[in-house]
């Protein structure tokens, strides 16, 4: 009994890289992508839901840590709810956050997928790279606008004083921290755009270190306005860790711009111990007359004395 083998035929992604897929296909390709990813998020979404009282709780910690959130009858934290379903759509808001997080693989790989056939080799090695450096860079982001967000309150609620009772709106509250969080682990993201310009050849690490003047002061203007609190202390430790990633990102462009040869196109192909060439045209030049060193010098001819200088009477003082 023989059985008959079909040879597989090239897969989408191999038909995408050397361009046989036509637009139609290529739509339908990014329909395929586009359910997967939405089917994920919605599983994701799933998960969200029966995790999101334990996030908003955690969510809650800085503001429910300080002694002002305590009721004094009941000893629990409190907040306010000004709508009926206030709670239950931000539970909702909530579980979409952490399954767009626990699909992020999932989508990210769908995305990827469709847009890889069009990159070269070199710029597939970056994107991972890059991928690679930014889901920490964001997670540190986040833990630090977490430990801001303690400080804020703390100096913010404090300032009220005791005569006066301070109740926070859940959402409203909820909104500020998510908010935070999003905008400090977006600018963490900022070195890879550093590194990006280096990488593509748009700034060298000398023209990016003669920046640091005008990136240390966007650093602490962007810190002052993000930050919640108007105390040095939250503005200081964004700030700080800004310029710190930046200048870590330069270094790495001196890397980067020492292993590829930068500054020195003009003396490629040349060894260290070679001979740069000339890069002018020499013109030949004729010998000269031979010198008999038997021949006799002649006399040089004698100089004869200047005429005298003739005074008339006006140069006598």
């Amino acid at each position: 009994m023989a059985f008959a083998l079909r040879k597989r035929g090239p897969s989408n992604f191999e038909r995408a890289a050397d361009g046989s897929m036509t637009l139609i296909e290529h739509i339908r390709e990014l329909r395929n992508r586009l359910f997967r990813a939405s089917l994920a998020i919605l599983v994701g979404f799933g998960v969200g839901f029966a995790l999101a009282e334990r996030v908003r709780v955690l969510l809650s910690k800085p503001y429910c840590d300080l002694p002002q959130s305590i009721d004094p009858d009941t000893g629990l934290c409190k907040f306010v709810q000004l709508g009926v379903a206030d709670v239950f759509l931000l539970n909702l808001k909530i579980a979409l956050w952490v399954g767009l997080i626990v699909a992020a693989p999932v989508w990210l790989y769908q995305l990827w997928a469709f847009i890889a056939p069009g990159l070269h080799r070199h710029e597939r090695r970056y994107a991972y790279v890059f991928t690679a450096l930014a889901a920490p860079l964001f997670a540190a982001g986040a833990v630090l606008a977490f430990f801001v967000t303690t400080k804020g309150l703390e100096f913010l609620l404090n300032i009220s004083g005791p005569d006066i009772a301070t109740t926070l709106e859940v959402t409203r509250y909820i909104s500020f921290v998510t908010n935070l969080i999003l905008l400090f682990g977006v600018a963490f993201e900022f070195p890879l755009i550093v590194l990006m310009l280096n990488f593509v050849g748009l700034a060298s690490a000398k023209r990016l270190l003669s920046w640091w003047r005008v990136a240390v002061f966007v650093f602490f203007a962007f810190s002052a306005v993000v930050t919640p609190t108007p105390d040095p202390f939250g503005m200081t430790a964004l700030a700080v860790c800004l310029c710190a990633l930046y200048f870590a990102a330069v270094g790495v462009a001196f890397i980067n711009d020492k292993r590829r040869g930068r500054g020195k196109e003009m003396y490629a192909g040349v060894a260290d111990d070679e001979v740069s060439p000339l890069e002018f045209d020499r013109e030949p030049v004729e010998a000269g007359q031979r010198v008999d060193a038997s021949a006799p010098i002649d006399a040089p001819e004698p100089i004869a004395a200047p005429a005298p200088i003739e005074r008339r009477y006006d140069d006598m003082t």
